[in-house]
């Protein structure tokens, strides 16, 4: 089959490899039909994920048809349309039983693409099928579920509710991307009274006017902290999501904050960023960090099978898969060619 495969920083490639094959009862091989490219992606080239080595398959992400399963396999059968999550996992250690996915201790957490083969190419392995995959819901295309695989659970867990966002908050989402977005759609579920949305780019802060931000800042032409500052009485924002994942936009979350507030840091990250201490101890600011668990992937499919969200509009450009190296060159130059979010297909 072909697939993307790393062979170090700056270096990918679509090239034959071996077909999955199950390792254990409780795999399944899936045929890839749609895939993307997550941001993540575009660190682990740039080298900032180094437990990524030479000739993984990369990418997280997939709706899939079931071709096999392992014995152990109890609720996922062949020929079961399924979407294929970011997350891994046992179902049966501590953190699982306390639906912390993302930091499974028995062989889960996020393995595709990083520690294993991922889904970036024709097919894919599925470890703990029965657990770390959904079926595709009636009614809802293939592409809007799709889009639950990371960026919606990551911006709403690691974003809305590690931030804490409630009805008539303040928040400024730092960064108008993938996440950034999923986060401005997201939040909007919690009725929150003003979302600035921060970037360099005007199309992508477009983007965010039409996912949900009442406010828009290119942080080139205008300072964020004064207008942010002025528009809540010298306060701060309440919520403030860092979705970039780079020191100065993390330090200047932790400038919009307000005391008491709450900085919710999604980027991954490849590089120290300076935590300011000295000044945020004494306003009761709290930071979290986080690694996406999709304990609300079920009850964001719901909500997109009733039409309360729709992540269609993320989807900005579509390839063959065939065309997977032009893809993640129209997604890499963001800024100048407007892609969101990619979908390739078989």
């Amino acid at each position: 089959m072909k697939a993307i495969v790393y062979h170090g920083p700056g270096d990918k490639r679509w090239e034959d490899v071996p077909d999955p094959q199950i390792v254990d009862d409780t795999d399944a091989v899936v045929r890839v039909d749609a895939v993307t490219i997550c941001g993540t992606d575009l660190h682990i080239l740039k080298g900032d994920v180094p437990a990524v080595t030479d000739g993984r398959i990369l990418g997280h992400e997939a709706i899939g048809t079931v071709e096999e399963i392992g014995a152990g396999v109890k609720n996922v059968a062949v020929g079961d349309r399924v979407l294929v999550s970011c997350i891994s996992a046992c179902g049966r250690c501590d953190y699982c039983r306390r639906a912390s996915y993302g930091q499974c201790r028995g062989g889960g957490g996020w393995i595709l693409g990083h520690l294993i083969d991922g889904t970036q190419a024709e097919r894919v392995r599925v470890p703990f099928a029965d657990t770390s995959t959904y079926p595709v819901p009636d009614g809802v295309s293939d592409e809007a579920t799709l889009m639950l695989a990371d960026i919606l659970p990551t911006g709403y867990e690691v974003g809305v509710l590690n931030g804490q966002v409630a009805p008539g908050s303040v928040i400024a989402v730092v960064g108008a991307g993938p996440i950034g977005l999923a986060a401005i759609m997201t939040a909007r579920l919690l009725s929150p009274s003003e979302i600035v949305a921060i970037d360099l780019v005007d199309a992508r802060l477009e983007a965010a006017k039409r996912f949900g931000a009442t406010t828009t800042i290119n942080s080139q032409q205008e300072n964020a902290l004064e207008h942010v500052l002025q528009m809540t009485d010298g306060l701060g924002a309440d919520v403030a999501i860092e979705a970039v994942g780079i020191p100065e936009t993390f330090e200047l979350c932790a400038r919009l904050i307000r005391p008491g507030g709450r900085v919710a840091n999604v980027g991954v990250h490849g590089a120290p960023a300076t935590l300011h201490l000295e000044d945020l101890w004494i306003r009761n600011v709290t930071v979290t960090t986080g690694l996406v668990d999709t304990y609300s992937t079920p009850t964001l499919l719901r909500l997109i099978a009733a039409g309360q969200i729709d992540p269609s509009p993320f989807i900005t450009h579509r390839f063959p898969m065939s065309d997977f190296l032009e893809a993640y060159d129209v997604f890499a130059r963001a800024g100048e060619t407007g892609s969101l979010k990619v979908v390739l297909t078989a």
